[in-house]
């Protein structure tokens, strides 16, 4: 298990160091030279489309996603923390990684809603860089929050009779909260490059919402060296995250090769809902800090997919393929009912 964390952690520590001293350097000269120049205080976001009919129709459709991601999310939270059935690792995992869909669906997604009943979208200077440092602080929250999922799978298969001795409570803890401080970690390696470049100029950012690789562009100086890093560090943490899934469920299929039917039936479909999230969620990620600049109207559809559509998955799939989640959300709610009626 610290191998999973340390091989992340020591890829992003290392690309720090080796760039900060040459960015910070460079970056501040050419600062120096633009600091008597007028500042940007605010950013224009194009949206998705200049239709006016279209927007009204992401309007409503967005609406209701967010609406259902949020309350199919926090239904999770509450099913699971309320649930003696539920306290187990994989369940109290699950919970939390509803907690982080939950707010990546809400950091920016209700501005976007608003902002497409508006014919001039600006967001602050202040709000775009909080939306970065979330999305990045979210976003690798979440990643390693899905490697402490199958690292909780693989014991669970591959090591059964020791299951309950290495996923106690205070690892399970542990995971969750090492999973946080290396979100933070990703966000505070680039986020300091990124507020501190001199915008003095252009303004519009061709997005829906404001990103790392899109706002660096428009600074008023050379930005090459700081969008290398910005790729670098995102990609390690994401394809570094990605092959530790791939091997740990690589290793799981192999063992469920020698179990019974009925105990493949089962792990299998645990299994497939936990590939389905992770190919889902790594897909567009991946694809944005591979290919960056690739194609706008790409970026943008992987930018809704990733902000709205992503995180309404964890309660689709994790709730319609698990009979033990619905019979427990169908008691909470039989109770909640019966309480109703009692008073």
């Amino acid at each position: 298990m610290a191998l999973y964390f340390s091989l992340i952690l020591h890829g992003m520590s290392d690309l720090f160091f080796l760039s900060t001293g040459y960015l910070r350097a460079s970056c501040m000269m050419e600062s120096m030279e633009l600091l008597n120049q007028s500042q940007v205080s605010e950013f224009i976001l194009l949206g998705l489309t200049s239709s006016q009919d279209i927007e009204f129709l992401l309007f409503a459709l967005f609406s209701v996603i967010y609406v259902v991601t949020v309350l199919g999310n926090l239904l999770i939270i509450v099913t699971v923390f309320k649930t003696p059935n539920l306290n187990t690792p994989m369940y109290f995992l699950l919970g939390n990684l509803s907690f982080v869909d939950m707010t990546l669906a809400s950091f920016a997604t209700p501005k976007m809603i608003l902002n497409l009943l508006k014919k001039q979208k600006i967001i602050s200077f202040a709000e775009c860089f909080t939306q970065i440092f979330l999305l990045h602080l979210l976003g690798g929250v979440e990643m390693v929050l899905l490697v402490s999922m199958a690292f909780d799978r693989y014991v669970a298969i591959c090591k059964p009779l020791h299951y309950m001795t290495i996923m106690n409570k205070k690892v399970c803890v542990l995971l969750v909260v090492t999973s946080w401080l290396l979100g933070l970690l990703h966000s505070g390696l680039q986020i300091p490059f990124a507020v501190n470049l001199p915008f003095c100029g252009p303004n519009v950012v061709d997005s829906i919402f404001c990103d790392l690789p899109l706002v660096t562009k428009l600074a008023c100086v050379d930005t090459y060296l700081v969008q290398i890093v910005i790729v670098a560090n995102s990609g390690i943490i994401s394809l570094s995250c990605f092959i530790i899934l791939l091997i740990s469920y690589s290793l799981i299929l192999i063992t469920i090769k020698n179990h019974s039917p009925t105990g493949q039936s089962k792990a299998r479909s645990t299994l497939t809902a936990h590939i389905t999230v992770v190919i889902l969620f790594f897909g567009p990620c991946i694809f944005i800090y591979i290919w960056p600049f690739s194609n706008y109207s790409v970026d943008k559809f992987l930018a809704v997919f990733y902000t709205i559509i992503t995180p309404i998955l964890n309660p689709i799939i994790y709730t319609l393929r698990n009979k033990e989640m619905k019979i427990s959300m169908k008691k909470l709610w039989r109770a909640f009912v019966n309480s109703r009626e009692d008073t």
